[in-house]
Formats: C-alpha cells, sequence, structure tokens
C-alpha cells in the first residue's frame, strides 16, 4: 500500500509528493523566519469571515487586501476586517488587478466553486502562494491542472479542508495507525441539513452593485436570475458541485485519512432531488455513494440536504475497526468498542484548539490552526496538513461520486489515477465548457 501510495503522489498526476513539503528549498520566494505573510482573500461571503478570523489570529500572517464583484459584500467585508483584525484591507473588485501586487504573497480563495481552480492556477502563475477552499476544482480535469499547476509554478497551495489541522482527528489516527480500533476497513462520511426550496428563478436585470460577467468568468454566459447569487449557485451544475462536494468532502476526506486510502477502485451512487420537486436545484438533496478500495475497504457519503434528523450528528466521520470504532467531528474524537460502548472523548477545545462558535459565520479554531500552517509552510516550509495533491484527491472522489450519480452507473476506476475505466459517458463529464478566453491552461 505504501508504495502504491508514493506512486499516486509523485507520480500518476505529476504533483509533487506530500513528504517534499517539508523542505522550504522546494517553494519559491521563501520569506524570513520572522516575516508574516500579506493574504488577499478572494471572495467576500461567509466563508471568508472565518478566514479573515482566522488569519487575525494566527500570529503569521495579515489579510492587506480583499476582493469581491459585490460591491455591498465587499464594502460590508472590509468592515468586518477592520473591526475583527485591526487593521483596514485594501479593496479591490478584479483579482486580476490583485494579482499583479508585488506586495501580496498569498491569495485566500473563498469564491463560488466554479473559480477555485482556474484562480488558484492563475495566482499560482502570478507567483502568490494559494489557499484554496473546498472543493478545490469544478471538474476532474481542473483538478488535475491544479495539481500539475502546483508542481510546475513550484508555489505552497493548501485546501481549506480544516479539519486536518484538528488536534483530536490528529490523534485519533495515531491510534488507528497504532491497532486501537484493529484493522479499520470502514468509514461513513455523514451530513444532515434541512435547506428549503429554491423555486424557479426568473430572469431580471443585473443588480447595480454586482459585475455579473466577471461573477461567470469561466463559465459559459447565462441570464442573471433571481434565485443564484449569493448562495444558491451550489446547486447549479455550471457554477456548483452539489452537497457531496459542499459538505462531503470534508468527512470524506477524514475517513481516506483514517482508512489509509487514495483513489477507489469502483465508485456507485443512489439518490437524486427527492425532497422537493419542480425547482431549480440541479443536483441531489439525497445522496447515498460508496467508494470500494483495494484491501477490502470502503467509505461511504450519506448526504441528506433538505432533513435534518441528526440520529449520529450533523455531520461526522465514523471510523470502524475489527476491534472498535471511532467517530470524529470538528469538536471531538469518541472511542467505541465492539459493543457500542463508549470508552472515552477527547474535546478539542480541552487540548489546546480553542473552537469558538459564536460568530454565526462559522469560525471555528480549526481554521486558526489550518491559516497559520498554510502560512507556516511559506515562512519556513513547513509541512503542509492539507497540501493540494492529497486534498484534490479527496475533491476527486466526490466528483466520482456525481458522475456514478448522473449516469446511474458503476464506476470502474483506476486506483492509480483516479480515473475511470472503459466508459465513454464518464469520460464526456471530465471536462466543462468554458467561456471563451477563460479556460485554464498552463
Amino acid at each position: 500500500m505504501s508504495t502504491r501510495r508514493n506512486f499516486i503522489k509523485n507520480t500518476a498526476m505529476g504533483v509533487a509528493g506530500i513528504t517534499l513539503l517539508s523542505s522550504a528549498k522546494m517553494y519559491g520566494n521563501i520569506l524570513g523566519a520572522n516575516d508574516s505573510v500579506n493574504i488577499a482573500i478572494l471572495g467576500c461571503g461567509g466563508r471568508a469571515h472565518s478566514l479573515a478570523k482566522a488569519i487575525g489570529q494566527s500570529g503569521n500572517s495579515k489579510v492587506t487586501h480583499i476582493c469581491d464583484v459585490d460591491k455591498t459584500r465587499l464594502d460590508k467585508f472590509q468592515g468586518y476586517v477592520t473591526k475583527t483584525n485591526g487593521n483596514t484591507p485594501l479593496k479591490e473588485s478584479d483579482f486580476r488587478v490583485l494579482l499583479e501586487n508585488k506586495e501580496i504573497d498569498a491569495v485566500a480563495i473563498a469564491t463560488p466553486e466554479h473559480w477555485h481552480a482556474p484562480m488558484a492556477i492563475m495566482a499560482m502563475q502570478a507567483g502568490k502562494h494559494v489557499y484554496v477552499e473546498k472543493p478545490c476544482s469544478h471538474n476532474p480535469h481542473e483538478n488535475e491542472l491544479l495539481i500539475a499547476a502546483q508542481k510546475k509554478y513550484n508555489k505552497v497551495c493548501q485546501m481549506g479542508n480544516q479539519q486536518r489541522s484538528s488536534v483530536t482527528s490528529a490523534l485519533a489516527m495515531e491510534d488507528i495507525k497504532n491497532g486501537l480500533i484493529g484493522n479499520a476497513y470502514a468509514g461513513k462520511a455523514n451530513y444532515r441539513n434541512a435547506r428549503k426550496s429554491i423555486g424557479v428563478g426568473k430572469e431580471i436585470a443585473v443588480p447595480s452593485f454586482l459585475d455579473w460577467d466577471l461573477w461567470q468568468g469561466p463559465a459559459p454566459r447565462e441570464a442573471y436570475r433571481d434565485n443564484v447569487h449569493p448562495y444558491n449557485w451550489h446547486w447549479f451544475k455550471a457554477w456548483g458541485t452539489g452537497e457531496i462536494h459542499n459538505n462531503g468532502t470534508h468527512e470524506i476526506d477524514i475517513c481516506r485519512w483514517a482508512l489509509g486510502v487514495d483513489y477507489p477502485n469502483r465508485v456507485v451512487s443512489a439518490g437524486g432531488r427527492l425532497h422537493y420537486k419542480g425547482d431549480d436545484w440541479e443536483y441531489y438533496d439525497t445522496q447515498m455513494a460508496s467508494f470500494e478500495f483495494e484491501g477490502g475497504k470502503m467509505i461511504t457519503w450519506d448526504g441528506r440536504s433538505c432533513n435534518a434528523l441528526k440520529p449520529s450528528g450533523g455531520r461526522s466521520a465514523t471510523i470502524f475497526g475489527t476491534e472498535g470504532s471511532i467517530i470524529l467531528d470538528r469538536s471531538k474524537y469518541e472511542l467505541y468498542d465492539l459493543s457500542g460502548k463508549k470508552i472515552k472523548t477527547l474535546r478539542e477545545n480541552s487540548l489546546g484548539t480553542s473552537n469558538d462558535t459564536s460568530d454565526t459565520r462559522g469560525f471555528d479554531g480549526l481554521t486558526v490552526n489550518h491559516m497559520k500552517n498554510f502560512a507556516n509552510g511559506i515562512i519556513k516550509g513547513e509541512k503542509l496538513n492539507a497540501p493540494i495533491a492529497d486534498g484534490a484527491i479527496s475533491t476527486q472522489l466526490c466528483h466520482l461520486g456525481n458522475i456514478a450519480q448522473a449516469l446511474g452507473e458503476s464506476l470502474n476506476v483506476d486506483p492509480m489515477t483516479g480515473r475511470v475505466k472503459g466508459n465513454k459517458k464518464a469520460k464526456k463529464m471530465w471536462k466543462r465548457d468554458y467561456e471563451k478566453g477563460w479556460e485554464p491552461k498552463l
């Protein structure tokens, strides 16, 4: 298994291996040990608030610039950063202007998902280090391109799967590695919500405060509708990637970490738009995807967007072993024996990690750890907790889940490359159509 994992990290997509990330020599523009990283936040929605607050508490970075195509969001976010971090970042509506700014060391991308990989690639081409929120790509083609870009441009690139920086999750991984629950053979990724219908959108004039053309960027042009911006783009295939990416990326990633697996050899998915009918939501409000791996291991994704019954918590990753089980969420680690009896609980905030949930925009101490790790990767070559070479694998699993669901077929996958074998229909779904002049290229 270790030989295959090393091959995947270093060869299959031409990526730089995770083990190399501990060396400062691999990256360009390493700052001095006492320097602070100047970060521009691209996209000023809910997640940007968490990132800004985390950067302010990291002690090794600073939000110096912010960018959004929505002027109302941009102005409001500037005030938030000033109040929270004590400095007023400069505003810009076109991220390309910021990529030319020599004072900016790195960008944190918190835009709609269709922008993640194209913007990250453009940033690395401009000499910037990149923190990109999950999922790191809109489609499998972009996933492969982003990994190759990190290698070519030699920049620090971390994905925003912040539970990789959890103290309790890291302890659980050590316990699993040391055989505490025997052979860990299965993981279940769980997410629940009670989202409402998004209705049927009406074409209306583009609001005066929004640059709709730049908002669409690499996506083919569509008329503006009243049920897309600022959040419901998640459920449209032109811009979003559905709940399995929006939230499932996190727990699927934790299951992968615990089981020590990368690409699967078989993927199946069942579900659909089952809760509401007739609205514009194009993805699945109910999805159960299964990923099978070499060595008899498996991961299941159980995502329910519109029914918030939480028998096992709103979101969690459960790891099943021959001697017991472990349930992980963002705040704790619970160990159970084979009879289901709880043996111990370790809480994140009792182990030196703040888990402040007072900010309704989702701030948590894991993001502080994750952003600090990202900045230390730039400053002194610290090993990243979620380098893009690894984060992209979890993103790829979600892409495969959506493809299997869309086709209604079982997918046979090459576990060395993550590519579907012998399925022409899946191959046609590997890449999106791009607006002329916007297709990302190396």
